[in-house]
């Protein structure tokens, strides 16, 4: 098996390789300017949070990063907002609904906070064509156990939407971050399709155990796997064997644009796993296209 693409001018023809006409990226994100500004001039100082640089990759103007994802193969995407604070949820839901609607190979996604009103907003996107919302528990530094949360997880269960969640400790720990917390929520709304951004790093024994309990849960490959990861969140010794338990639930994700390292290097790591004789080109195809793909309505 292809030891994955060398270098993203080699990314179509890989996928192409493995018979498919294009992939599904869950993670991506795309903000309004004024916000996208702020959250790579976080990474500028990505030394003083996280003790090593993060130089963003991607770092071009919104119309070239969307041609980037283009002639990469990437046939549809999830572009993922998320608030830090009251009030922004509702507008930053609007701002990408919008920018759905002018880039046919985005999906219509949302987020939300809890604050009154949430539940009203959340349901209001998804009569919209919302397909998809993220929930960002770390940079949020709220509770999703909080009951203003508790009728916008119900609804989203109900309707079957997924809801991509950063709940894990990694990069940093959050006040409320770890899956112990998010079980919670889980365990009022069993049926919630709950997609574990960044696999949940680096709780990825505690998150299968979760997928375990929970049929609905997914993982994302979010920064999984690849070399700049692995040096704060190495992957268990048993990490494909359990892939292998769950090779239906896992989809691909990558972070783009804000990634210290090439889009091609993510699938690298993926194709890795796929080495595995227990997994090999069905997972990659299932990865890659066919399970973020059903659960986008793509």
């Amino acid at each position: 098996m292809s030891a994955g693409p060398a270098t993203d001018a080699d990314v179509p023809g890989w996928i192409a390789g493995l018979g498919l006409d294009g992939i599904v990226d869950l993670h991506v994100h795309f903000l309004p300017k004024p916000v996208l500004d702020k959250v790579w001039a976080y990474f500028d100082r990505a030394e003083q949070h996280y003790g090593r640089p993060w130089p963003i990759h991607y770092r071009t103007p919104e119309p070239e990063r969307i041609d980037t994802l283009r002639a990469l193969g990437v046939k549809a995407f999830a572009p993922l907002v998320y608030p830090h604070k009251p009030g922004m949820a509702e507008w930053l839901t609007s701002w990408v609904l919008d920018f759905a609607e002018q880039v046919p190979e985005a999906v219509p996604t949302g987020t939300f906070y809890p604050e009154p009103g949430a539940a009203s907003y959340v349901d209001s996107a998804v009569r919209a064509g919302a397909r998809c919302f993220k929930a960002h528990v770390q940079v949020g530094a709220y509770d999703p156990r909080d009951e203003l949360l508790d009728p916008v997880w119900g609804s989203l269960s109900e309707a079957g939407v997924p809801v991509v969640i950063h709940c894990g400790h990694g990069p940093l720990r959050g006040d409320f971050t770890g899956l112990e917390v998010f079980e919670e929520v889980l365990r009022r709304h069993p049926r919630l399709t709950a997609v574990l951004a960044h696999a949940a790093m680096p709780q990825f024994t505690t998150a299968f155990e979760l997928m375990a309990r929970y049929p609905r849960v997914h993982l994302d490959t979010t920064m999984v796997g690849v070399p700049f990861a692995e040096a704060m969140s190495p992957l268990p010794p048993d990490w494909t064997a359990r892939l292998a338990e769950v090779g239906d639930r896992v989809v691909l994700g990558t972070d783009f644009p804000n990634i210290p390292y090439s889009y091609a290097t993510q699938l690298r790591a993926i194709a890795g796993w796929a080495a595995d004789d227990r997994l090999g080109e069905p997972f990659l195809r299932a990865v890659l296209h066919d399970t973020p793909a059903k659960l986008l309505s793509v």
